[in-house]
């Protein structure tokens, strides 16, 4: 199960829509890990001058990596998020969140990031069981 859904969010989905701010604090309280890297991906983005901000630091254990690939894996999740931060999330790896600007999608720089050639390039062993 990717989240823990309180039972009033349950209860008002079966409903109809929730709203975006409802859904991001369930996947904030559900996948801590995966939350806490896309926002601080998001930060550095907002905060520095680079046309993108990524993580690089392996997740410390398989429950976080655990929560990052899920995060990453649903599209519902991953929008989510998007949609909170104003950013365009990529993922390349078991850790490797990027963030960049809506307005780089299709861009040159986010075209490299997302190619399978980068894929193939950011392959080491040390990732082969992420």
């Amino acid at each position: 199960m990717s989240l823990d859904v309180p039972a009033d969010l349950l209860e008002r989905a079966e409903q109809g829509p929730v709203d975006d701010a409802e859904f991001v604090a369930c996947v904030r309280t559900s996948l801590p890990y995966a939350y806490e890297v896309v926002s601080r991906v998001a930060g550095d983005l907002r905060s520095g001058t680079d046309e993108f901000a990524d993580n690089r630091i392996a997740p410390p254990d398989e429950t976080a990596r655990g929560q990052l690939l899920r995060a990453m894996a649903s599209d519902s999740i991953r929008g989510s998020l998007e949609r909170h931060f104003g950013v365009k999330l990529a993922f390349q790896n078991c850790h490797r969140v990027a963030a960049f600007p809506l307005a780089a999608v299709g861009g040159e720089t986010y075209s490299t990031f997302i190619s399978t050639r980068a894929q193939l390039l950011n392959q080491n062993p040390e990732l082969r069981n992420c």
